[in-house]
């Protein structure tokens, strides 16, 4: 079975590059032990993922290519929103609001403020970052999740979405800036002391759990 197979798959060796570091064990089992609160923000990120899909494409009205690739973004985040509400509904998890991580608050803190090609330019590398790291937690999460077969079948579904969005992020991104490489390693030193770093609380991309 496909499924089956995707279970044991590795993450892509191209998003570790990527990323520099993977998933703590520690992160993965508190994951399972606050399933509800994994899923009321995972439905938060879907839909702060397509707030700021539409965010860029507002601020470029001018690129098409650019709205070409990000429209079926918004359209697919919103269904996964979607999605996660009505695991939610039927496991009687109540949505509700949750006080954000420091992840993305901490990303956009490094945003360039000096023009519109450098902003452009930091809005997709932190937009290729955090769908990079949604798809390695995916990855990550699945061999935890056999007592939660829907979830496990599902987050196996959404890693391969996530992979697509990171590296259309990034084909942009680097379109912009040629020397890049310098300023994804800024960003990126960043996101690995947020992964690795602890976390008073718990959220789809918070560090590790404060025991």
């Amino acid at each position: 079975m496909v499924f089956l197979t995707k279970l044991f798959m590795q993450t892509p060796t191209h998003l570790i590059d990527f990323l520099g570091v993977q998933t703590p064990a520690a992160w993965c089992e508190q994951a399972v032990l606050n399933l509800n609160t994994l899923l009321i923000d995972h439905a938060h990120c879907e839909r702060k993922a397509a707030f700021s899909a539409i965010q860029l494409i507002t601020k470029n009205p001018h690129s098409e290519e650019l709205i070409d690739k990000l429209s079926p973004i918004v359209r697919e985040e919103m269904l996964h929103f979607e999605k996660v509400r009505k695991i939610l509904k039927k496991n009687k998890i109540k949505f509700q609001a949750l006080a954000p991580s420091r992840y993305s608050r901490e990303l956009h803190r490094m945003r360039s403020k000096d023009g519109n090609q450098e902003s452009l330019r930091d809005d997709l590398i932190i937009g290729a970052i955090i769908e990079a790291r949604s798809c390695e937690r995916f990855f990550a999460l699945v061999p935890y999740l056999i007592d939660y077969p829907e979830i496990q079948q599902f987050y196996a579904h959404l890693a391969d979405a996530e992979q697509r969005h990171f590296e259309i992020y990034w084909h942009f991104a680097k379109k912009l800036d040629l020397n890049i490489d310098r300023r994804l390693k800024e960003f990126i030193s960043s996101e690995n002391q947020l992964i690795q770093g602890h976390d008073p609380v718990f959220r789809f991309h918070s560090g590790l759990p404060v025991l």
